[in-house]
């Protein structure tokens, strides 16, 4: 096939037989993004911070696909130093690193703590800024001209619009996680590695419990979605096998909302 031609539909959306890591990998968003990933082919290593979790997820996940729990504590330069040593034990290159672990922290503004700031920026921001750094060997590695190594860093639509909830270190970290996504992608373009952002909207989590779990909760987050309804696990793992199969090739420091609508407004 021509360089220039169309893609076949067959391949323009594969990831099969990559190498992808996960953070936040055990539950939620992370999950389902690496359950994905799985199902299309992909051999996936999940992180998360606890280790019982991660290992319980990587063997409900195997039942899929290949899948291994490296536990990792991605808030520490420690725990993303250790992290990276034991991915660099066991792969030559890394096709794909999803930076999805987060933390969040919601207190009214005249109580909120220095100490929140610190937890959320640690994990939203510094740890998938670290990470990516120490992982670049491996990236660079797996990347070609034709076929890039990619990054996809899960900011949110919080970080977009202003959100209602008092959670002020988070939307705060996720509008930094968007710009880090445009900085990294200018600087490493030339590399052949794409670096690309899902602003998700609500979706099931462990974060959009105390609202999504409560059925009236449900309902006022849905009336408030264009679309109608709360996002479906497909949803997220759509947009991440789009960003880093053929098709996504050519896109680098996209911030890609899938919100059902709620940037739209």
């Amino acid at each position: 096939m021509a360089a220039d031609s169309p893609g076949d539909p067959s391949t323009l959306f594969s990831v099969a037989g990559k190498s992808v890591l996960v953070t936040g990998g055990s539950r939620g968003v992370g999950y389902n993004i690496a359950r994905g990933f799985l199902s299309a082919g992909a051999t996936v290593t999940i992180t998360a911070r606890k280790a019982d979790a991660c290992k319980a997820a990587a063997e409900e996940l195997s039942a899929i696909g290949s899948c291994t729990a490296v536990p990792g504590d991605v808030s520490t330069s420690e725990g993303i130093a250790a992290l990276v040593e034991a991915l660099a034990s066991t792969h030559q290159s890394l096709d794909v690193l999803v930076n999805n672990a987060g933390a969040a922290w919601g207190v009214p503004l005249e109580e909120y703590p220095r100490d929140a700031w610190d937890k959320v920026l640690d994990v939203n921001v510094k740890g998938v800024f670290e990470l990516t750094v120490g992982l670049l060997p491996l990236l660079r590695a797996a990347a070609s001209a034709d076929d890039p190594a990619r990054v996809v860093n899960i900011g949110s639509v919080e970080g977009i619009q202003v959100p209602v909830l008092e959670n002020y270190a988070y939307p705060a970290s996720k509008a930094a996680v968007h710009m880090l996504t445009r900085h990294l992608a200018l600087r490493l373009a030339g590399e052949h590695i794409t670096v690309n952002a899902i602003a998700p909207g609500p979706f099931d989590s462990k974060m959009m419990a105390f609202v999504l779990d409560d059925p009236a909760g449900r309902e006022s987050v849905r009336s408030h979605v264009p679309l109608g309804r709360v996002g479906r696990p497909d949803d997220l793992a759509g947009a991440a096998l789009f960003l880093t199969s053929r098709a996504g090739a050519y896109l680098t420091g996209v911030i890609l909302p899938v919100d059902g609508g709620i940037t739209a407004r």
